[in-house]
Order: C-alpha cells, then structure tokens, then sequence
C-alpha cells in the first residue's frame, strides 16, 4: 500500500525521545520552550505556545480573542471538522465562507460580499478563520485588509502549513492574522507524534494561551492574590484545560524542525514530478498562490465529477492510497442539524465533488509516482 502521508523519522528523532525518556522530566520541562523557540526563530514570529494536537491551539485562540456565546466565527466549509468545531467550544455558532473553485481555499470575493451583508444586519463576526489546504496559502493580504476594515479578528488554521510562505513571509509570522495554528500530527510536515501549536505577535494572547493550556493556573508570586501563602501555592484563575504538550512530543518536534526545509524541499520536487506527469491528463492541478510557496501538505487534482469515485475505488483496488480532502463540513450530519444543507456554498459543494488526494510524503519514491500516474492516466481513459 502506498499511503497518502506519513512520517518521516530517523535515527536522530529517536536518539531525542529516549534522551528525554532518561532525563528528570517527561512533562513540564525544558524541550516544550525549546521547541517554541525553534518555531519562533523559524517563522520570525515572538511568541509560540504549544499544546497537545491543533484542535486544542484552535479552541484556546478563539478563547484568547473572547469568542463566546452571542459570537459568531466564520471559516472555511472545505476543513478538518476541528476549524468550524472550536468556535461551537466556545459556545459560538459557526458560518462558512464559500472557497475560490480553483484553490479551494477562502474566497476572498465571498468573504467581502458576506461581510458587507453582515454589517448591513448588525451582525459581524468575531473571528475568520481562513485554512491554508494542502499547506497552499490563502490571500491572506486581501483577506486581511477586510477583517482590519471590519474589525475582525483572524486566526489562520496552518494546520497543513509549516514550512510553507506567502507575500515573502513564513507562514505562522502572523503578518496578516493575529494567531497562526500549526498541526504536528504524523501525516504533516514535521511531526510530535499528535501536537500543535498557536504563534502571535501579541505578548497579551500568548500569556492567555498559555494560560488556558493549563488548567488556568498561575503559580507566578507577582500574579497570585495570595502571595504569602507559601511557595507550594498555586491559584485557578479561570477555567482552563490539560492541553499541554509533553517533552517527549517537543524532543521529536525539536529534532524533526532541523530537517523542517528538508522535507518541504523535497515535497515541492515530488509535487514537480507530479506536474510533469499529469499535465497532459484530463484533471486540473490544485495549485498554489504565485506569491506564495507552499508546504505541500497535500497534492490535491481535479477531475470530472461523475468519474471520482470509480478513479477512487479502482487506485485503492491497486493499493494507492488516495483521500479526499474534504467533505464540507456544513453538509456533515451535526452541522445540518444546526440547520445548514445542500446548495449553502455551491462552490465549496462543487470542488468536493471533484477531488482527489493523490500520495505525498519525503519517503515516496520517483517509481511510485510513476506507478500512480500510470494508472490513473489508465482509468481517466477508461471511465
């Protein structure tokens, strides 16, 4: 079976985890700063707070903005479920934005033609979440000159991201958001085993965030209403969660950045390989922005809708192991229960039907490539 992802992980990453398995600390200790501190100097961004996967760094950025109930949080309906689900944490409700057909990614058209009708009913939401597909960035200049001209919030969900760059600058500076999340699930760029990670240039959220990571307890003797109490005292002052990473995930994550440009190098060459195979075949080439370089979490193709699932069925029969990324989140069972249905995002709609995820990851080789391009030319000939 040839998978659509996976890890890339060597003698070195595992020399980190065992070194952290026989040192004083397995929680708590010194590898979760050092590991925010490679992504802060990666990404050129001043503050990195990790936690235990991206769900969790989504749900305490919207906390950190003050997204609660009587809030609304836009983002995109072609995502992970955990992009729409941590504004309904918070107690929000969720709209979507409808995608440019071409990328997939937040239409920067829809999201102003939805935003002037917003203001127009009194009713804007607090927070946009754009989501950088296949680790391709959205335009997160015109995106983010509309949120700042409607004072609007925004959190880009990088989840697929890392590496990656636009207008010139890493993805996760936050130039044009005010929290960036990254994921280190193992089918991503670099890996923590599970993990994320939310980056600001704003010391206040960072400080709120790291907050909320832990249970919102304070141990700071400067910060606590009870100084004296003595130095075993530690207060709760607000309802946080266990959302901390382990030494043991910020090790692997440490060892796995140093190799970060590594892996986004040679993802880009196999997606050019790709290319070159492909261009001749009835389908269209999700592609990336020209001011842009991505990370290439996923290589996603278009074809003809009625086709899709029998190229499917017939890659798995040969065990290629293509996805799609995504089902619209607004048409999954519990959001149509919110009252969202069919024909709400006609071009979100649309890109689903058409999509494919074919294998991308360091380990693929060049004849594996050359295997799934074969057959797939086969079977765009014979359906």
């Amino acid at each position: 079976m040839i998978p659509y992802g996976r890890q890339a992980i060597n003698q070195t990453d595992i020399d980190a985890v065992v070194e952290v398995l026989k040192s004083d600390y397995l929680t708590q200790g010194p590898k979760v700063p050092a590991f925010e501190r490679a992504v802060c100097n990666y990404t050129g961004v001043e503050y990195a707070v990790a936690v235990s996967n991206a769900t969790a760094a989504l749900h305490i950025a919207c906390l950190a903005l003050g997204v609660g109930p009587n809030d609304c949080v836009w983002t995109s309906p072609i995502t992970f479920l955990a992009s729409a689900n941590c504004a309904l944490y918070c107690g929000a409700t969720v709209d979507f934005v409808d995608v440019d057909p071409a990328t997939g990614n937040m239409s920067p058209n829809s999201l102003a033609e939805k935003l002037a009708y917003a203001k127009q009913q009194g009713c804007l939401p607090k927070v946009i979440i754009p989501v950088h597909l296949a680790g391709h960035s959205c335009d997160m200049q015109r995106i983010a000159e509309l949120a700042y001209a409607y004072g609007v919030k925004v959190i880009e969900d990088a989840s697929h991201g890392i590496g990656g760059s636009y207008g010139g600058s890493k993805l996760g500076c936050c130039r044009y958001s005010d929290i960036t999340v990254f994921s280190f699930h193992p089918v991503k760029i670099i890996t923590t085993a599970e993990g994320g990670m939310a980056t600001t240039k704003d010391a206040a959220l960072a400080e709120k965030m790291a907050l909320l990571r832990a249970h919102g307890v304070v141990r700071d003797k400067a910060l606590l209403t009870r100084p004296d109490e003595g130095d075993w005292y530690y207060e709760q002052q607000l309802l946080g969660f266990n959302y901390r990473m382990t030494e043991l995930q910020a090790a692997l994550g440490c060892s796995q950045m140093q190799r970060l440009d590594e892996f986004v190098k040679c993802r880009n060459q196999l997606a050019e390989r790709y290319q070159q195979q492909l261009h001749a075949l009835p389908l269209a080439i999700v592609s990336p922005l020209n001011d842009s370089y991505s990370a290439r979490h996923l290589y996603i193709v278009r074809l003809p809708s009625e086709k899709r699932k029998a190229v499917f069925d017939n890659m798995r029969q040969l065990d290629i192991q293509v996805h799609v990324h995504y089902f619209p989140v607004h048409l999954q069972p519990y959001y149509q229960s919110l009252g969202f249905k069919i024909g709400d995002y006609p071009n979100a709609e649309q890109f689903y039907s058409e999509i494919l995820t074919l294998p991308l990851f360091p380990g693929l080789k060049d004849d594996n490539i050359d295997f799934i391009c074969n057959n797939l030319s086969a079977l765009l000939s014979d359906n």
